[in-house]
């Protein structure tokens, strides 16, 4: 069973701070007429999972657990909830904050100490170690956030080819290729952004050929060629997601990126103004222009998710405990609160 039940309805994972007062991974049924969420049911066996992602090919959920030190389970989702494929198993990292799938390996970001690794995969989905961890090496102007490397996400390039890890404490996205024969992780090129910016995540058009970089210490969003035969990321422009410099204005810190299944519009959310900001490409993928802002409907959306359809948004907001849902005007982009649905201490959404 993956990510709908015996009727077709589909299924969102949300997973939460414990150490917060959430409740670990909540599962919650979408009505497909309205994109409403159902609350369902609650799995507290990791700690803290920050960040789910979901294998299609194998139809098992990952959860990473931003703990000291840092670790990862897999469950088998049902109808009604997960069961645990096994005990959670170290990462070989403190602070995990992001994970991804590629090929028959598990990757995951340390925001804490500054690495990644790579778990391999049973042919059941189940994890085992130990972890091949890369260390990044680096820092950057902002004392307080860029003392030393700070990995914030890890994930494969469409072609699968290539893994890229993007690292808030060192402004630089890292390309890497994986070890045919151990899966361990190979730093193939590193691509310095500006300065101070602190990039933390970033979104693929679905071309393939177009990355988007979205930085936390700086409202920007970098526009990236993506060269796949190469695996070389060339940046080419640089766009504002928020106001920035004005009197009185206030701090504040981007989280999420994410591109339309259609290619037509890029959504980020920005914490601080509670917002979400949408970006037109009417003009071309490495052309995004700000078509406008509203509000995330709670306070500091940690995540942004889109459904496979592209007709709705869901933000994960983590002060104010909610996921809030959005149908967005297909002409415009531009998202319209529809809903939300209580999580505390909510950290992301994921389908499946």
């Amino acid at each position: 069973m993956s990510g709908a039940d015996r009727g077709g309805e589909p299924r969102v994972r949300i997973g939460s701070f414990t150490s917060g007062g959430g409740r670990g991974v909540t599962t919650a049924a979408v009505d497909p007429a309205t994109g409403a969420l159902t609350l369902l049911s609650v799995n507290d066996a990791i700690a803290d999972p920050s960040y789910l992602t979901f294998d299609r090919d194998t139809g098992v959920l990952y959860a990473v657990s931003e703990t000291e030190p840092g670790a990862a389970a897999a469950f088998r989702p049902t109808p009604e909830g997960l069961t645990a494929l096994g005990p959670a198993v170290r990462v070989g990292g403190s602070g995990p904050t992001h994970l991804s799938v590629a090929g028959r390996r598990l990757l995951t970001a340390h925001y804490t100490s500054g690495s990644v690794s790579s778990l391999p995969l049973a042919a059941d989905g189940s994890l085992s170690g130990p972890a091949s961890v890369l260390a990044h090496r680096g820092s950057g102007p902002d004392a307080s956030r860029q003392e030393r490397p700070h990995a914030h996400q890890v994930l494969p390039d469409p072609s699968g080819n290539w893994v890229l890890s993007v690292d808030l404490g060192t402004d630089s996205v890292r390309v890497c290729v994986p070890d045919p024969a151990t899966g361990a992780l190979r730093l193939h090129g590193e691509t310095a952004l500006r300065a101070g910016t602190g990039p933390r995540h970033l979104a693929f058009h679905p071309d393939g050929m177009v990355v988007y970089v979205l930085h936390e210490l700086e409202p920007q969003l970098t526009v990236c060629r993506w060269y796949p035969g190469s695996g070389r990321l060339e940046p080419v422009g640089e766009v504002p997601v928020a106001s920035t410099g004005a009197p009185g204005a206030v701090r504040v810190y981007p989280s999420a990126v994410v591109a339309s299944p259609d290619g037509r519009f890029v959504w980020a959310a920005v914490r601080g103004t509670d917002t979400l900001a949408t970006f037109s490409l009417a003009g071309g993928a490495e052309k995004p222009r700000l078509a406008g802002s509203v509000a995330c409907g709670g306070s500091w959306p940690r995540d942004l998710a889109i459904d496979p359809s592209g007709r709705r948004l869901y933000a994960a907001n983590e002060r104010s405990g909610d996921v809030t849902w959005f149908d967005v005007d297909p002409l415009t982009g531009l998202p319209r609160r529809a809903g939300s649905l209580p999580v505390p201490a909510a950290t992301c959404v994921v389908f499946g």
